[in-house]
């Protein structure tokens, strides 16, 4: 029998890093290192981490390299957060987040995920650009003729790849293997989140997000008592209508170092 209470443990379930394809503000020859000391030193003990990056998961190996060296030796869980932007605009100009949640159980787990975004499709300038690497390149390069570097290329490409909610659901539906080894989370805001899909005719498709989502990233007491059925909705009309109760996740987004670690409502 456990005579010990609740353990809480810090967990950074957002956060971009070095390198992140778009809005890198990460500079100069020591980023990684300034990085990853701010990581170690956050307090409470950061425990969990959720690398994040548009569409790809170059930094999350990154970091796993470091790992392997010694670097975050109190952190116990690094997987990656790979970010979507569906096809669904929001009232001040954006457009809905999902992310992708991945389990690093799994020895080919990169692979697998890599293998799930090929499926997702982008059909724009009478072509099609598949969620890989190499067309969002291809998309960047044949969006914008004047940039020949393909690291810009794939930033430009990935700003303009858009994911199609439906196809999304379709490809997870498809896959064992998303089911078993993926949550997925949701923006929760009003700028890239569904707070901000206000028009009565979207209601429906955001109604359909929201449902489909594990998670819900918000920061506010509000929404947390929202989401777990302590508001305008009760328990049961919650689960009827999305699917179940929703824990709600809060972390940095940081794309810069005097971010790292520090959840907007610490700034």
């Amino acid at each position: 029998m456990l005579s010990r209470g609740s353990e809480w443990r810090r967990w950074e379930p957002h956060i971009h890093a070095p390198g992140t394809v778009m809005n890198n503000q990460f500079c100069g020859p020591t980023a990684w290192s300034d990085y990853l000391t701010a990581l170690e030193r956050a307090m409470p003990v950061i425990e969990a981490i959720a690398l994040t990056d548009y569409y790809v998961t170059d930094t999350y190996e990154e970091v796993l390299k470091h790992k392997a060296v010694g670097r975050l030796p109190a952190t116990k869980l690094i997987f990656p957060n790979v970010e979507l932007r569906l096809d669904v605009a929001t009232a001040k100009g954006g457009f809905v987040n999902l992310h992708l949640f991945v389990s690093p159980e799994d020895p080919k787990h990169i692979e697998e995920l890599q293998r799930l975004l090929s499926r997702l499709q982008f059909n724009v300038m009478q072509d099609r650009f598949d969620c890989t690497r190499a067309d969002l390149i291809k998309l960047g390069k044949k969006a914008d003729p004047d940039i020949t570097d393909d690291r810009a290329a794939l930033a430009y490409g990935a700003n303009q790849f858009k994911v199609n909610f439906q196809k999304l659901r379709e490809v997870f539906s498809e896959s064992g293997w998303a089911k078993k080894n993926i949550l997925i989370a949701v923006a929760g805001g009003a700028t890239d989140g569904t707070s901000g899909v206000r028009e009565a005719a979207d209601q429906t498709i955001r109604r359909e997000i929201e449902g489909f989502a594990h998670v819900i990233f918000a920061s506010s007491p509000a929404q947390r008592e929202f989401w777990l059925g302590q508001r305008d909705l009760g328990p049961d009309e919650m689960r009827a209508r999305c699917g179940g109760l929703k824990p709600c996740l809060h972390g940095s987004d940081a794309h810069k170092l005097d971010d790292v670690a520090l959840p907007s409502p610490c700034r």
